[in-house]
């Protein structure tokens, strides 16, 4: 198994290189946000830009991500009955050229499908419940988020 000695080393040498290649980075963390946000500072103003992708943290998390400029990509947890719940009530606060949305896939298959693939993956075709459940939790509709979360991605990825 791997220290987390050299797993904050390994981040560390990522962010590195993502600075020196000028290439944006996707982040995923998980029950280490102090040590991932002081690693991060370390990194931030060189970074071409970054993502939280699957953010599932709390609403002071949210704000020490926004503090650094940093999108938030939200997947499938958020159709979750149970789990999802504290999360809804954080979409409103994402500024919109900051949210992205996402699969997660194969992992988080949307928990609100009314008919589950036999093989239980999550694919990119399914994006369309997170977006449904992403435009409730932000009470506007459907349409408007997806407009903003492809204009936001294209920025972010500096696609057409």
């Amino acid at each position: 198994m791997t220290s987390q000695e050299e797993q904050e080393r390994a981040f560390a040498q990522q962010l590195a290189l993502a600075t020196e290649l000028g290439l944006p980075v996707f982040l995923h963390e998980r029950s280490a946000h102090a040590r991932f946000v002081a690693i991060l500072r370390e990194h931030r103003s060189r970074l071409a830009g970054a993502v939280v992708h699957c953010f599932t943290g709390t609403a002071a998390e949210l704000d020490v991500y926004l503090s650094l400029d940093l999108h938030i990509g939200i997947t499938g947890w958020i159709c979750d009955e149970r789990r999802g719940i504290p999360l809804r009530s954080l979409i409103p606060r994402i500024p919109r050229d900051r949210l992205m949305i996402e699969t997660d896939a194969p992992f988080l298959l949307p928990r609100n499908l009314a008919d589950r693939p036999a093989n239980g993956r999550n694919e990119p075709a399914l994006l369309p419940h997170v977006l449904a459940s992403v435009a409730r939790a932000a009470g506007r509709p459907a349409q408007a988020i997806a407009e903003e979360t492809s204009r936001t991605a294209r920025a972010f990825f500096g696609i057409g």
